[in-house]
């Protein structure tokens, strides 16, 4: 089958349609090779499994675990753990939406791809080809040469904290929750004053974004292609149903528009939780928001459907089940539900969640001087500490991988990277070219 046809196959079998520009997640999916990668995780998978991105042998000799299933340098940031029931911020993977039981090396490749990918959509971005919103679009991006070197300390430190694992199990119990060095200062400072305790709660919090005063109380802002009030019938409906996972009083709940990137065609609604009144700067530390997202099945198993049995679970539970075990400490507020012929996930949105765009992380002087590789570092280490967690009665992947993963296979593997990063390059460059055709 030529690309082309395996393109327009493979995107219209997650989203129903060939590329086209009246999609809004295609139009996003268009603005540089990095984005189209986070809104086309099932090409990935396609490509491991017709042997398009090849994977060293020594891979399969991983013991399976629970794997993010979208892995890539924006799934990554900072948040409070348990949700919004908690306020330590800790560096950690942020994104569980593909997560499934599978191979480690599906996470380790595809995030080693991203890398390539961040260089690819910065150098774009200062040569003004991918139109980004940002400050500085001049900035100097990361080289090649800093890339592989990212990809080495990423894999590096994986390997390493693997061993730690091995040697002190309770080592998973570990996580990233003093402030970093470098640009990634600002990034988890900005975390901090957005936590429930932070001082700017009221105003900078995802909770303080999405909600206004009014003179009937704490409602959802009208904001359009953001959030949409339901009809009367809608909101009577979405309320019976969900109502019972709730762990307050339910204010007021609207739908969510065009949130995510690979996910941003499924339906989502957002419940504002809490105290029914008094609302002021007490109480309303005490609410919080809650998602329900219509869930679809895994990326990873389109393709690879019959690698353990725990991935017959229904979507939202898989998912469930996959992020109280990779997180340190999961969300308070996390369940599924089957409604309206659908899967949903219910979950608490964290107060404080704060992500890295490519850019902010392969852009600047700093980036170029240390802060690409670091960033990289601390990923390979949170990545290594979420999938030892998919275990917590032994240590039995994390031998495994130490055994796998010696130089001669982490070389093949970032090797293949790059090479599969040029096709990724090719593949958004044909998708531009098609939707201007649609």
């Amino acid at each position: 089958m030529d690309r082309a046809k395996f393109l327009n196959q493979e995107i219209a079998k997650i989203d129903g349609t060939r590329p086209s520009s009246h999609l809004a997640k295609h139009l996003k999916m268009a603005l540089s090779p990095f984005v189209f990668y986070r809104g086309s995780a099932q090409l990935f998978y396609a490509d491991l499994a017709n042997r398009h991105l090849p994977v060293p042998e020594a891979c399969f000799s991983m013991s399976l675990t629970s794997v993010m299933g979208d892995c890539h340098t924006s799934n990554f940031g900072f948040l409070t753990e348990e949700g919004s029931h908690g306020d330590t911020v800790i560096f950690t993977p942020n994104d569980f939406d593909d997560a499934c039981v599978g191979y480690a090396h599906w996470d380790i490749l595809r995030y080693l791809t991203s890398l390539s990918l961040v260089e690819a959509h910065c150098k774009g971005i200062s040569e003004g080809r991918f139109l980004i919103d940002m400050p500085d679009p001049l900035k100097p991006a990361v080289d090649p040469h800093q890339v592989k070197h990212a990809q080495s300390l990423f894999i590096q430190e994986y390997v390493a904290t693997c061993q730690r694992v091995t040697e002190d199990a309770t080592v998973i119990n570990e996580a990233m929750e003093q402030e970093p060095d470098g640009k990634l200062k600002k990034f988890y400072r900005k975390a901090l004053e957005r936590s429930s305790c932070g001082e700017k709660f009221e105003s900078k919090s995802a909770l303080a974004k999405a909600v206004h005063l009014t003179q009937d109380g704490l409602k959802f802002k009208h904001i359009t292609d953001k959030y949409t009030p339901l009809s009367p019938a809608e909101h009577q409906q979405v309320l019976t149903a969900f109502a019972p996972y709730m762990d307050d009083d339910i204010v007021d709940i609207t739908s969510r528009e065009n949130a995510g990137t690979g996910s941003v065609n499924m339906r989502r609604f957002y419940f504002l939780v809490g105290p029914k009144k008094p609302h002021n700067a007490e109480s309303f530390r005490y609410c919080h928001i809650v998602e329900v997202k219509q869930q679809r099945k895994a990326a990873p198993l389109f393709y690879f459907d019959n690698v353990c049995p725990v991935n017959r679970l229904n979507p939202a539970h898989l998912t469930a089940r996959s992020q109280r075990r990779m997180q340190r400490r999961p969300d308070l507020l996390l369940d599924e539900v089957i409604w309206d012929n659908a899967h949903w996930l219910i979950r608490s949105r964290h107060h404080a969640k704060v992500g890295l765009d490519p850019h902010d992380i392969g852009m600047g002087n700093k980036a170029r001087n240390g802060d690409f590789g670091y960033f990289a570092k601390l990923c390979g280490y949170t990545l290594a500490l979420a999938h030892c967690r998919g275990d917590r009665r032994s240590t039995r992947f994390a031998k495994s991988a130490v055994k796998a993963l010696n130089h001669h296979t982490n070389s093949a593997l970032i090797s293949s990277a790059n090479h599969y990063a040029k096709q990724v390059i090719d593949d958004h460059t044909w998708f531009c070219d098609t939707l201007k055709n649609t």
